[in-house]
């Protein structure tokens, strides 16, 4: 039986639900609207994307913060609570990734599986507990134990990481091994994995062109296998796993890499094994997430004309590999950018606490310049609004007060 047919027959199962609770659907969504909505960025969205405040201009990018998929887990998570009010929920990982967002589901006493590394510890939760995967998913592994522990489980996983689950069912059947684009201990990533009979998990081009380089002249079998070692499937051999080859990507990868690394394996299986031969040695499916793409996009149409922008500022959970993403557009523009991820990143005294795309975190001072200045700002897709309103108002009132007397 295939991976997925085991999915499927979890699925099936009268204690999985994977479409939310219409009875508490009405609740959690007023709930949802008094906490995470914000009124400012309704009136930037009125004035074509642009609020000027004293002498701060800002302008907010056409495709910004909560995605669907998103917005559908917090909601089915706040349904849940509102559907079993005194039962013990669990969820298997962060619900997604934005602090402010789970510290509300702590204070919900939704409670957090322990994890130490990449081990996760399962054994608090008990028959009948509630349940909740997160929108990046969970592991097949992790999906039987709870099955099989008699859970309730309740399933807010994104359909595109569902998408790209699928993907790889279609590379299994057409004898390919998966070349995943991604982070290999991101969640996503690992529950995706989990799914595949074969693959390999490569971060960027420069490891993809090192498995390309492997493919057409082959190299040394043991610096291979310890620099993929924590990113490979079980038994993995490069010298006979290579031969076909399927491309699936995390979905909140840079989508221009994850294109350019499927054509790059495209260029390879070709010249090993010539035109006539591709199709049985390479297959590639579109796997980019919509809301990733649109928000990459919306970013690259903001900084087409970055002269008209002094600073970018872009508002995402740390652990957010989409918003790090959107910092990396910014940086490859060559424009002055910050990447918070909540309110008091930015402090009283003109100093911010930001991150790189790098993942390297710094604090600036003397960040906000005391003059008439134009910001350009998004939102990372795990990102509500009324976090951005939080950080907005924390710059306006900086500028505010670095202004001289009666100006």
């Amino acid at each position: 039986m295939s991976k997925q047919q085991l999915r499927r027959n979890i699925a099936k199962s009268d204690q999985f639900n994977r479409m939310g609770f219409k009875e508490t659907r009405e609740a959690a969504e007023g709930m949802m609207t008094k906490e995470f909505t914000s009124d400012m960025v309704k009136q930037m969205l009125e004035n074509a994307n642009t609020l000027v405040r004293g002498n701060v201009t800002i302008k907010l990018a056409k495709a910004y913060g909560f995605c669907w998929g998103v917005e559908r887990a917090v909601a089915i998570a706040y349904e849940t609570r509102k559907q079993y009010p005194d039962d013990r929920i669990w969820i298997t990982n962060e619900i997604i990734h934005n602090p402010i967002v789970n510290q509300r589901m702590r204070e919900m006493d939704i409670f957090f599986v322990p994890q130490e590394g990449m081990k996760k510890d399962l054994s608090g939760i008990q028959q009948r507990d509630v349940v909740v995967l997160p929108a990046f998913g969970a592991t097949l592994e992790e999906m039987q134990y709870l099955n099989n522990l008699g859970c309730r489980i309740v399933d807010t996983t994104c359909p595109w990481v569902s998408k790209v689950w699928h993907t790889l069912e279609r590379h299994r059947k057409a004898s390919c091994t998966s070349i995943i684009h991604g982070k290999w201990k991101h969640e996503e990533t690992v529950a995706t994995s989990s799914f595949a009979d074969a693959y390999l998990v490569v971060l960027n081009m420069d490891e993809a062109m090192y498995v390309t380089d492997y493919i057409l002249n082959g190299g040394d079998k043991a610096h291979f296998l310890e620099k993929f070692k924590n990113a490979m499937s079980d038994g993995f051999d490069p010298d006979t796993d290579l031969d076909a080859v399927g491309i699936a990507n995390q979905t909140t990868m840079l989508k221009s890499e994850t294109t350019a690394i499927g054509k790059l394996f495209e260029r390879t299986m070709m010249q090993k094994f010539g035109p006539a031969e591709l199709t049985q040695h390479f297959v590639a499916y579109d796997t980019i997430c919509d809301a990733t793409q649109e928000r990459q996009d919306a970013m690259y149409e903001l900084l087409a004309d970055k002269d008209s922008i002094d600073i970018m500022l872009v508002v995402g959970g740390f652990n957010s590999s989409n918003t790090s993403h959107l910092q990396e557009i910014a940086e490859h523009a060559g424009i002055t950018s910050y990447w918070v991820d909540r309110p008091e990143c930015i402090g009283a005294k003109n100093t911010i606490l930001c991150r790189t795309s790098q993942g390297e975190e710094k604090v600036v001072e003397d960040w906000l310049p005391m003059r008439s200045v134009t910001i350009g700002l998004t939102s990372g897709a795990s990102t509500p609004d009324k976090v951005v309103e939080d950080v907005l108002e924390r710059v306006f009132m900086l500028s505010k007060l670095g202004q001289p007397s009666g100006a």
